[in-house]
Protein backbone atom coordinates (compact mmCIF):
# COMPACT_ATOMS: atom_id res chain seq x y z
CA UNK A 1 0.00 0.00 0.00
CA UNK A 2 1.58 3.51 -1.10
CA UNK A 3 2.77 5.45 2.10
CA UNK A 4 0.51 8.60 1.61
CA UNK A 5 -2.93 6.11 2.27
CA UNK A 6 -1.63 4.70 5.80
CA UNK A 7 -1.53 7.89 8.01
CA UNK A 8 -5.35 8.53 6.75
CA UNK A 9 -6.72 4.75 7.89
CA UNK A 10 -4.90 4.36 10.52
CA UNK A 11 -6.31 7.87 12.06
CA UNK A 12 -9.97 6.93 10.95
CA UNK A 13 -9.17 3.23 13.05
CA UNK A 14 -8.06 5.25 15.76
CA UNK A 15 -11.17 7.38 15.26
CA UNK A 16 -13.33 4.63 15.00
CA UNK A 17 -11.74 2.69 18.40
CA UNK A 18 -12.46 5.80 20.27
CA UNK A 19 -16.57 6.41 19.00
CA UNK A 20 -16.83 2.72 19.77
CA UNK A 21 -15.49 2.92 23.00
CA UNK A 22 -17.27 6.25 23.59
CA UNK A 23 -20.60 4.26 22.75
CA UNK A 24 -19.34 1.25 24.57
CA UNK A 25 -18.95 3.73 27.70
CA UNK A 26 -22.17 5.35 27.62
CA UNK A 27 -24.00 2.19 27.31
CA UNK A 28 -22.12 1.14 30.25
CA UNK A 29 -23.14 4.09 32.35
CA UNK A 30 -26.84 4.33 31.07
CA UNK A 31 -26.59 0.82 32.66
CA UNK A 32 -25.31 1.97 36.11
CA UNK A 33 -28.14 4.95 36.09
CA UNK A 34 -31.19 2.90 35.49
CA UNK A 35 -29.82 0.21 38.29
CA UNK A 36 -29.54 2.81 40.50
CA UNK A 37 -32.91 4.40 39.72
CA UNK A 38 -34.62 1.08 40.00
CA UNK A 39 -32.45 0.52 43.65
CA UNK A 40 -33.86 3.52 44.79
CA UNK A 41 -37.56 3.30 43.86
CA UNK A 42 -37.50 -0.71 45.01
CA UNK A 43 -39.27 -0.12 48.08
CA UNK A 44 -42.34 1.87 46.50
CA UNK A 45 -42.62 -0.59 43.84
CA UNK A 46 -42.82 -3.41 46.49
CA UNK A 47 -45.80 -1.24 48.06
CA UNK A 48 -47.74 -0.96 44.45
CA UNK A 49 -47.06 -4.80 44.35
CA UNK A 50 -48.77 -5.79 47.68
CA UNK A 51 -51.63 -3.10 47.41
CA UNK A 52 -49.84 -0.04 48.50
CA UNK A 53 -50.57 3.35 47.35
CA UNK A 54 -49.61 3.87 44.25
CA UNK A 55 -49.10 7.66 43.98
CA UNK A 56 -47.64 7.20 47.64
CA UNK A 57 -44.44 9.29 47.84
CA UNK A 58 -44.95 11.00 44.67
CA UNK A 59 -46.46 13.70 46.53
CA UNK A 60 -48.01 14.21 50.43
CA UNK A 61 -51.63 13.24 50.47
CA UNK A 62 -53.79 15.98 52.01
CA UNK A 63 -55.19 15.06 55.77
CA UNK A 64 -58.82 14.04 56.07
CA UNK A 65 -61.31 16.60 56.73
CA UNK A 66 -62.83 15.44 59.99
CA UNK A 67 -66.32 17.13 60.95
CA UNK A 68 -65.96 19.62 63.88
CA UNK A 69 -66.90 18.70 67.52
CA UNK A 70 -70.20 18.74 68.65
CA UNK A 71 -70.39 21.96 71.31
CA UNK A 72 -70.04 20.33 75.02
CA UNK A 73 -69.84 23.44 76.74
CA UNK A 74 -73.80 24.65 77.88
CA UNK A 75 -72.79 28.47 76.82
CA UNK A 76 -72.18 27.31 73.33
CA UNK A 77 -75.05 24.91 73.24
CA UNK A 78 -77.44 27.68 74.35
CA UNK A 79 -76.06 29.89 72.37
CA UNK A 80 -76.95 27.89 68.95
CA UNK A 81 -80.30 26.78 70.37
CA UNK A 82 -81.31 30.31 70.70
CA UNK A 83 -80.35 31.01 66.87
CA UNK A 84 -82.53 27.84 65.69
CA UNK A 85 -85.95 27.60 65.32
CA UNK A 86 -87.88 24.49 66.55
CA UNK A 87 -91.45 23.39 66.54
CA UNK A 88 -93.57 20.58 67.79
CA UNK A 89 -93.23 16.73 66.91
CA UNK A 90 -95.91 14.52 67.44
CA UNK A 91 -94.55 11.25 69.36
CA UNK A 92 -96.26 9.35 67.62
CA UNK A 93 -97.62 8.45 63.93
CA UNK A 94 -101.36 8.17 63.57
CA UNK A 95 -100.93 4.44 62.98
CA UNK A 96 -98.93 4.02 66.30
CA UNK A 97 -101.38 6.11 68.55
CA UNK A 98 -104.30 4.11 67.53
CA UNK A 99 -102.05 0.73 69.24
CA UNK A 100 -101.02 2.90 71.71
CA UNK A 101 -104.46 3.33 72.97
CA UNK A 102 -105.69 0.49 72.42
CA UNK A 103 -103.03 -1.46 74.00
CA UNK A 104 -103.39 1.21 77.10
CA UNK A 105 -106.77 0.40 77.63
CA UNK A 106 -105.67 -3.38 77.46
CA UNK A 107 -103.13 -3.33 79.83
CA UNK A 108 -104.76 -1.00 82.51
CA UNK A 109 -107.63 -3.48 82.25
CA UNK A 110 -105.43 -6.37 82.89
CA UNK A 111 -103.59 -4.54 85.77
CA UNK A 112 -104.32 -0.63 86.58
CA UNK A 113 -100.69 -0.43 87.95
CA UNK A 114 -98.88 -1.49 84.50
CA UNK A 115 -98.34 1.69 82.02
CA UNK A 116 -97.57 1.68 78.54
CA UNK A 117 -94.94 4.13 77.69
CA UNK A 118 -93.61 5.38 74.42
CA UNK A 119 -90.45 6.24 72.51
CA UNK A 120 -88.37 5.15 75.30
CA UNK A 121 -84.94 5.24 74.80
CA UNK A 122 -82.93 2.08 75.40
CA UNK A 123 -80.27 3.93 77.36
CA UNK A 124 -82.66 5.13 79.72
CA UNK A 125 -83.50 0.99 80.51
CA UNK A 126 -80.54 -0.26 80.05
CA UNK A 127 -76.89 -0.70 81.70
CA UNK A 128 -73.58 -2.19 80.56
CA UNK A 129 -70.31 -2.50 82.34
CA UNK A 130 -69.28 -2.36 78.64
CA UNK A 131 -69.18 1.30 77.31
CA UNK A 132 -68.95 -0.25 73.56
CA UNK A 133 -71.63 -2.30 73.74
CA UNK A 134 -73.66 0.42 75.70
CA UNK A 135 -72.73 3.01 72.99
CA UNK A 136 -74.23 0.48 70.19
CA UNK A 137 -77.74 1.04 71.86
CA UNK A 138 -77.83 4.61 73.96
CA UNK A 139 -79.32 6.55 70.71
CA UNK A 140 -82.27 3.21 70.18
CA UNK A 141 -85.89 3.30 71.15
CA UNK A 142 -88.56 0.98 71.42
CA UNK A 143 -91.69 2.02 70.17
CA UNK A 144 -93.96 0.81 73.28
CA UNK A 145 -92.55 -0.24 76.62
CA UNK A 146 -94.32 -1.84 79.57
CA UNK A 147 -93.72 -1.03 83.01
CA UNK A 148 -95.39 -2.27 85.89
CA UNK A 149 -95.97 -1.63 88.90
CA UNK A 150 -93.15 -0.09 90.31
CA UNK A 151 -91.88 1.50 86.69
CA UNK A 152 -89.30 -1.62 85.96
CA UNK A 153 -89.59 -2.14 82.30
CA UNK A 154 -91.00 -5.45 81.68
CA UNK A 155 -92.32 -6.17 77.85
CA UNK A 156 -90.93 -4.05 74.47
CA UNK A 157 -93.59 -4.11 71.37
CA UNK A 158 -92.54 -2.82 68.39
CA UNK A 159 -94.69 -1.61 65.33
CA UNK A 160 -93.88 -2.60 62.48
CA UNK A 161 -95.72 -0.77 59.52
CA UNK A 162 -95.60 -1.83 55.93
CA UNK A 163 -92.16 -0.05 54.95
CA UNK A 164 -90.63 -0.96 58.48
CA UNK A 165 -87.87 -3.27 56.97
CA UNK A 166 -87.03 -1.03 54.34
CA UNK A 167 -82.69 -0.47 54.71
CA UNK A 168 -80.67 -1.71 57.65
CA UNK A 169 -84.35 -1.62 60.07
CA UNK A 170 -83.77 -5.06 60.75
CA UNK A 171 -80.22 -5.07 61.68
CA UNK A 172 -81.31 -2.11 64.06
CA UNK A 173 -83.98 -4.43 65.30
CA UNK A 174 -82.18 -7.06 65.64
CA UNK A 175 -79.52 -5.18 68.25
CA UNK A 176 -82.31 -4.14 70.40
CA UNK A 177 -84.07 -7.46 70.48
CA UNK A 178 -80.26 -9.09 71.49
CA UNK A 179 -79.59 -6.28 74.16
CA UNK A 180 -83.18 -6.34 75.19
CA UNK A 181 -82.68 -10.17 75.32
CA UNK A 182 -79.70 -10.32 77.73
CA UNK A 183 -81.44 -7.28 80.38
CA UNK A 184 -84.46 -9.99 80.58
CA UNK A 185 -87.31 -7.59 78.93
CA UNK A 186 -89.18 -9.61 76.16
CA UNK A 187 -89.76 -8.22 72.77
CA UNK A 188 -92.82 -8.83 70.55
CA UNK A 189 -93.62 -7.70 67.27
CA UNK A 190 -96.97 -6.04 66.35
CA UNK A 191 -97.40 -6.04 62.50
CA UNK A 192 -99.68 -3.18 60.69
CA UNK A 193 -102.93 -4.38 58.81
CA UNK A 194 -102.04 -8.61 60.27
CA UNK A 195 -102.05 -7.79 64.06
CA UNK A 196 -105.86 -8.48 65.06
CA UNK A 197 -107.19 -6.77 68.41
CA UNK A 198 -108.23 -10.29 69.40
CA UNK A 199 -104.62 -11.26 68.96
CA UNK A 200 -103.40 -7.89 70.91
CA UNK A 201 -105.15 -8.46 73.71
CA UNK A 202 -104.28 -12.51 74.27
CA UNK A 203 -100.76 -11.13 73.81
CA UNK A 204 -101.43 -8.77 76.89
CA UNK A 205 -103.49 -11.03 78.74
CA UNK A 206 -100.15 -13.73 78.67
CA UNK A 207 -97.62 -10.64 78.74
CA UNK A 208 -99.54 -8.33 82.02
CA UNK A 209 -99.06 -9.68 85.37
CA UNK A 210 -102.47 -9.96 87.51
CA UNK A 211 -102.83 -7.51 90.37
CA UNK A 212 -101.94 -8.98 93.69
CA UNK A 213 -105.08 -9.63 95.64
Amino acid sequence: MPPEFVEPLQLAAVLLAGVLAGMGLERFLSRRRRLAWRERNRARWARERSGGDILSGLWVAPKPVTAPPKPTDPADQLRIVMGANFTVQPLLNKSEVRVFKELDRMVIGCNPGWQVMAQVSLGEILRSANADAYSCINSKRVDLLLVDEHCLPRHALEYQGHAHHQGTAAARDAVKKEALRRAGISYHEIVGGHTTPSELRRLVEKLVDKPAA
